[in-house]
């Protein structure tokens, strides 16, 4: 993580490594970039004049030792007309550029740079998460190959007296969000051989013991066989790797204050158990614990927040193996809810992990329980890697977190889990079965869990399209929904 500092005033006239401007299509330059001109005898117009900056968004221009000024560097953003969309793109092109720059320090100018239906504050966070989704890297497990680390260490943020308070709390949400995304793409990326279950709950106890309002408790497999976790233990059970579930509790508020609750999916390594995937793409199943680690992000991102609020994190671990312990197809399961379950394919084996939790956490009495899960194959088919997944069993719950999604532009969007659907999973000899045929598999899926969430408001995301990429040397875990599920959290009341 980079340092960050805000300073209220002008530009002064010392030496200045790096300095980061915004123009809009307009041209319009306030008084700052007015003197900038001034100083170096339009040397800004007349390179956009002739196309040598360009002002459209996304688009970035380095211009070195501007004449009339101690600016070593000046990097030129095009902000567009100054969408939303248009801002972010601009941040993250510009933030792409200081990653490569040998600038250990670097200012940015928030004159001009503005959203119509934004505030001060969130364009400062913005500012600060596109830096540092630029310049993280995934480098634990590098031997002799470790790359070279970004050059930029420290980043100032230039602002007027009337925003000066608005920019220092965006700086704030910035830099808490960014350590939570941070931790949750270390997780995600961490190879299965590392990132176990018993691993997870170790970061988590590291996590209570950095963070005094947080606490964990790990429930290991004789603790769930005696609260009758039947499903989740009929996915552990082919593993040589023990699962557990992990229970993170930040107390922020008085305890008669409902708690709200985020359960992840944590299946660190996937094979599809005795209905084993196609080998070609299988290491991607390392992200199968993505929803666990945006749980854990989340959580992080709280406890730096300190919000005046309850929330229960909970990171539902397991490894799914095909040995001759593990489930087979055909096999009926008891959940902890007392529902049975006919498992007709040991790779839709996330549900089953996650009913169990969802039946745990009734005993938190929860205002609502939101669980994220890299779930269906099917979310992708339908949504791509733009939207996350949302579906609910209250509407208020689902248009909150596409709110949210929209606020930090970590979209979602919202598919039906009418009864029409629960047909799919009803079974002849038990009270459901795991998979719902080929038609709406993301909608089958989500019927499922429902049927464990019906004594408090729910709502299930799945984000199979959006929470990794897996294209070559650009592959790794993106940390959504954390931002959203952050947004989402902060904006609850009492």
């Amino acid at each position: 993580m980079r340092s960050y500092s805000v300073k209220r005033g002008e530009l002064s006239d010392t030496s200045n490594p790096c300095l980061v401007i915004g123009i809009a299509e307009d041209e319009s330059f306030g008084p700052e970039i007015k003197a900038l001109e001034k100083a170096s005898k339009g040397t800004l117009k007349r390179l956009i004049k002739r196309g040598d900056i360009s002002t459209k968004a996304g688009t970035t221009t380095l211009l070195t030792d501007l004449p009339g000024t101690k600016i070593e560097r000046l990097l030129v953003m095009g902000l567009g007309d100054k969408g939303v969309d248009q801002i972010v793109l601009s941040f993250q092109s510009a933030a792409a550029q200081l990653k490569k720059l040998p600038s250990k320090t670097a200012t940015l100018l928030m004159e001009g740079i503005e959203c119509a239906d934004r505030e001060a504050s969130w364009v400062a966070s913005k500012w600060v998460e596109c830096v540092e989704d630029a310049a993280y890297q995934y480098v634990e497990m590098k031997g002799t190959s470790k790359p070279k680390g970004v050059s930029l260490s420290k980043v100032q943020i230039l602002t007027d007296s009337a925003h000066v308070t608005a920019v220092r709390a965006g700086v704030k949400l910035g830099v808490s969000l960014s350590k939570g995304k941070n931790a949750t793409r270390d997780l995600s990326n961490a190879p299965s051989n590392l990132c176990t279950p018993t691993y997870l709950a170790e970061q988590a106890k590291k996590l209570a013991k950095t963070y005094p309002k947080l606490s964990t408790t790990v429930l290991d497999e004789k603790q769930m066989a005696r609260l009758g976790m039947g499903a989740f233990l009929s996915v552990s059970k082919g593993s040589d790797e023990p699962g557990k579930m992990i229970v993170m509790q930040y107390k922020g508020a008085a305890a008669s204050q409902k708690p709200h609750v985020i359960v992840g999916k944590g299946i660190t390594f996937d094979t599809g158990g005795i209905s084993l995937k196609p080998g070609a793409s299988m290491w991607e199943m390392i992200y199968d614990m993505c929803g666990a680690a945006s749980v854990f992000g989340t959580m992080l991102t709280l406890c730096e927040m300190a919000p005046k609020m309850n929330v229960v994190g909970v990171m539902a671990a397991a490894e799914n193996m095909p040995s001759g312990g593990a489930s087979k197809p055909g096999d009926i399961v008891k959940t902890m809810s007392g529902q049975t379950v006919e498992i007709l394919n040991t790779d839709a084996e996330g549900r089953l992990v996650l009913c169990d939790a969802l039946t745990y956490v009734e005993r938190f009495n929860p205002a609502s329980v939101v669980d994220i899960a890299t779930l269906t194959g099917a979310c992708i088919i339908a949504l791509g890697s733009h939207a996350s997944a949302v579906f609910s069993n209250d509407d208020a719950l689902a248009q909150s977190l596409i709110e949210a999604g929209e606020r930090t532009r970590d979209r979602a969007w919202q598919l039906p889990i009418w009864d029409d659907y629960q047909k799919q999973i009803n079974s002849a000899f038990a009270d459901m079965q795991n998979i719902g045929g080929r038609e709406a598999g993301s909608i089958t899926a989500a019927c499922f869990l429902a049927r464990f969430a019906k004594k408090y408001r729910w709502a299930h995301m799945d984000i199979a399209g959006t929470s990794f990429k897996w294209a070559g040397l650009n592959k790794g875990a993106t940390a959504r929904p954390v931002a959203l599920l952050t947004d989402y959290l902060l904006s609850q009341k009492p």
